[in-house]
């Protein structure tokens, strides 16, 4: 018998752990240097366990969506500026 989800260990426990993965998913995916990254806000969502991280670089932002027990990345989406 595996433990329910409430046993189970967050990977993702702290804010800093879900910043660092979603800084490295956008360096990745973007080939962008991670240290012009900047964080612009971060949200826990206590029902379903996700991390959402919104981030800056350049002239664009994203979100990204993490699973804090997995530890990986669920989603990342890109903001487009309306204004343009």
């Amino acid at each position: 018998m595996s433990p329910g989800i409430g046993l189970m260990k967050r990977r993702l426990e702290k804010k800093d752990d879900a910043v660092a993965l979603a800084i490295s998913g956008i360096a990745k995916k973007y080939d962008v240097k991670p240290d012009v990254v900047k964080t612009l806000e971060t949200k826990y969502h206590d029902d379903a366990g996700d991390w959402y991280v919104a981030l800056g670089w350049d002239e664009k932002k994203a979100i990204v969506k993490m699973d804090s027990v997995l530890g990986t990345i669920t989603e990342i989406k890109e903001i487009r500026d309306s204004n343009a």
